[in-house]
């Protein structure tokens, strides 16, 4: 079904997710919790569990400790999807990586994280022969991976260059730094200045980008009552920020949004799309578009592996060559779908199954403020610094 095959690398852990059945105690309290879920997380084990339940073959290349977590971890991810090619190795001597995912009914989730064998990683863990006849590699979660954010992303730079030189589609993801780590401490704009032009589709968080583009906003931003407010889904700002991007060198800028939906900015310059490597169609329709997708109505049963998932859908769907339109929309769909399970990946349906429940009039949410005034286009927007001008559906 696939064109070709999709590898995922990067960051993966073993998660541990209670279940929280009322609200998280005070210091020296309890809280009383049902049956908790194990589950792998991280880059590596949502996005490639999700794009193998998609129908596209996967390769995974991560890091794990030759512990009792690492062996659960490759145990799991071997038994997840016959589409998945686990190129994993546990290393003696090193920790296997994990998180405690405190996740309560209707609120967003936080982490208790040790990055363990995730910061060793560097660009030999993807060995050429991973890469040999793929279409794609996705980089997942530098900012947690000690040597792959180290000394201004050299050795992302070496993979992505070795992987656009294959020629593959480099496409790379990010995770909000802690302030207070060594992570938090870096020159974000300078690491991404020098990884962009190796990289051909960015898609971070809008609330990662902001930090990383942006930090005194996004600190005055945070530091308001309820935190981050809906001005993060102002279409002004998405475009200033994904301009950026794009200037930085990226043939294209996907902003998550979160439960706003997704924002797409290409390079209107149809040489940088044309070099974007073998997931792109070389027809055009990628160059100089602007889309918004807002999400599709569920009940929220969880949102780990939300993010992971709504790319794993965008991937799936550029693979397959379909247009930019069909692109986002099946992104947001995958995403939706993932919030209606408490783990990572269980909501995740396949390709078909997916695009049916879309054809059958799935509802969709009302679109962010700022984004309502965009030209539709069967329920997504188009925007106003879009070279399409008709949808190009």
């Amino acid at each position: 079904m696939g064109c070709g095959a999709a590898v995922v690398a990067g960051h993966v852990c073993l998660d541990i997710i209670p279940s929280l059945r009322g609200a998280m105690p005070s210091p020296g309290g309890l809280a009383v919790c049902g049956p908790a879920t194990i589950s792998t997380g991280g880059a590596v084990s949502n996005v490639g569990i999700a794009l193998a339940k998609l129908g596209t073959r996967t390769r995974l290349a991560a890091r794990v400790g030759d512990d009792t977590f690492g062996r659960n971890i490759v145990a799991i991810l071997k038994a997840a999807s016959s589409n998945l090619d686990v190129g994993i190795v546990p290393v003696p001597g090193e920790i296997s990586s994990y998180s405690v995912v405190i996740n309560p009914l209707g609120i967003d989730r936080s982490f208790l994280h040790c990055p363990g064998a995730n910061d060793s990683f560097d660009a030999g863990d993807v060995p050429d022969s991973l890469m040999d006849g793929a279409t794609l590699l996705h980089f997942g979660y530098p900012p947690l991976m000690s040597r792959m954010r180290a000394d201004g992303g050299a050795e992302c730079i070496r993979l992505f260059r070795r992987a656009r030189a294959a020629g593959l589609t480099v496409t790379l993801d990010m995770a909000r730094p802690d302030p207070a780590s060594p992570s938090g401490r870096i020159d974000w704009r300078a690491w991404l200045t020098r990884v962009l032009p190796e990289t051909d589709v960015f898609l971070p968080s809008m609330d990662e980008l902001l930090f990383m583009l942006d930090r005194p906003r996004f600190e005055a931003l945070e530091a308001r009552p309820g935190g981050l407010p809906d001005v993060l889904y102002d279409p002004d700002l998405a475009s200033r920020l994904a301009g950026e991007i794009l200037d930085m060198g990226a043939a294209a800028a996907v902003v998550k949004l979160g439960a706003a939906g997704l924002y797409l900015r290409s390079a209107s310059d149809p040489a940088r799309i044309s070099s974007a490597g073998a997931a792109f169609p070389r027809d055009g329709r990628w160059a100089g578009r602007e889309i918004y997708a807002p999400c599709f109505r569920v009940e929220v049963t969880g949102t780990t592996g939300s993010g992971d998932c709504t790319i794993a859908g965008f991937l799936a769907a550029l693979m397959r060559c379909e247009t930019p339109e069909r692109t986002v929309e099946f992104a947001v769909a995958v995403g939706a779908c993932c919030v209606e399970a408490p783990d990572a990946t269980g909501g995740v349906r396949g390709w078909d199954e997916t695009w049916a429940r879309i054809a059958a009039g799935w509802k969709r949410r009302d679109p962010a403020p700022g984004f309502a005034g965009w030209r539709d286009f069967e329920g997504l927007r188009i925007g106003p610094r879009d070279a399409g001008g008709k949808g190009h559906g």
